[in-house]
């Protein structure tokens, strides 16, 4: 009996041996599916990098300003009567004292006609006094009055001479005419509020710019500043500081700066709108990044750098930034590679792939610093 219980053991162990054997072999297999899952989910992160660069950098403080006319000039008439020529048109430029309009003189041909003979016959009757009252036929009183009567019948002519000079109307200053108001067969008269042109000299602009007063150590006499027009296309127009409040405005604490504007080809307008950066500093061979390429960690300034396929996390320090530009003044030493695009989720140490190519390695620093140009250079 033994013996045959320990055939029918020995039996059963051979069934079981294979499927136990068979049940091992999975069980290492499936250990195996898991490591190369694990592998796989190690994944390089997609990043655009770009190099740093050597330039000029500027520390400014950005305005607004509306550009006025150095010399204006509104011209009102004094002389009345019905305007009867004129000889100038909205945008002609004019010579000081160029012809604008003429009022219809004929009255004042008469006065002064008038004013000239009184004066003739005063005249001829004071020399007859001045025979006599050498002699003294002819009392000191009558004399006197006769001399005050000639000085009034002179002054009467020069102001009959003045009525009809001012009969034409002339202009003030050189400039453009910006505005006519003036037509012919109008009254003169009721330009007297109207204003019957507008000269305005644009060789040279001014623009009027109000800054805290905490920049008022910052501000110098002859300081270059940048305009920006949106008229040129985003173009720098160069400005200096010409004048500078020496008060402070209680009601907003700022003061005024007046900028100089250069115009010698009349291109600038007055009443264009700029945006104005005043140029407190360049520095010329700084090291210059694009200003995304930053990140604030744990209270610092920090960028990643690419090395041999892993994100390398380094603390910067930064200076002057202008438009889309900013200084590095340590943390890096010039020839690095600093993830621009794909960093804000990046570890330290995470393996990145390069996307961007060598020969396009250096666009986004361009592009940010062909902005920085757009908005203005100290």
């Amino acid at each position: 009996m033994k013996s045959i219980m320990n055939k029918k053991v020995g039996r059963r162990l051979l069934l079981i041996l294979p499927m136990l054997l068979s049940v091992s072999l999975l069980s290492s297999c499936g250990d195996a599916e898991a490591l190369d899952t694990k592998e796989m989910l190690v994944v390089s992160v997609p990043v655009e990098v770009s190099t740093l660069s050597i330039g000029h950098i500027s520390s400014n403080y950005s305005t607004t300003a509306v550009l006025e006319a150095k010399e204006e000039a509104f011209v009102v008439p004094r002389a009345s009567g019905i305007i009867e020529h004129i000889y100038v048109e909205e945008g002609d430029y004019v010579e000081k004292g160029h012809i604008l309009a003429q009022i219809e003189p004929r009255r004042y041909h008469l006065n002064l006609d008038r004013a000239k003979a009184d004066l003739v016959g005063i005249e001829k009757e004071l020399q007859k006094i001045n025979k006599v009252y050498n002699k003294k036929l002819v009392s000191d009183n009558t004399y006197d009055k006769l001399t005050a009567q000639y000085e009034s019948a002179k002054a009467t002519r020069s102001l009959a001479e003045l009525d009809l000079k001012e009969a034409t109307i002339t202009a003030p200053i050189s400039g453009y005419i910006a505005v006519r108001n003036a037509k012919v067969g109008n009254l003169s008269e009721s330009f007297q509020r109207e204003r019957m042109f507008h000269i305005v000299q644009q060789k040279e602009l001014y623009g009027i710019v109000y800054l805290p007063e905490k920049e008022l150590s910052r501000v110098h006499k002859g300081q270059q500043a940048s305009l920006n027009l949106t008229a040129f296309d985003g173009a720098d127009i160069i400005a200096f500081v010409e004048r500078i409040s020496p008060v402070i405005d209680s009601k907003t604490g700022t003061f005024k700066v007046t900028l100089r504007v250069p115009n010698p080809d009349n291109l600038l307008k007055s009443g264009m709108f700029a945006q104005v950066k005043l140029n407190y500093d360049t520095k010329q061979n700084a090291v210059l990044l694009p200003r995304k390429a930053l990140l604030s960690i744990d209270d610092n300034i920090n960028v990643f750098v690419v090395k041999n396929g892993i994100a390398n996390k380094k603390a910067v320090t930064v200076g002057y930034q202008e438009g889309e530009v900013i200084e590095i003044l340590s943390g890096l030493t010039g020839s690095e590679q600093v993830v621009i695009t794909g960093h804000q989720n990046l570890r330290d140490q995470a393996p990145v792939e390069i996307v961007n190519d060598d020969v396009r390695l250096n666009k986004p620093l361009e592009l940010a610093q062909e902005m920085s140009n757009q908005t203005g250079k100290g």
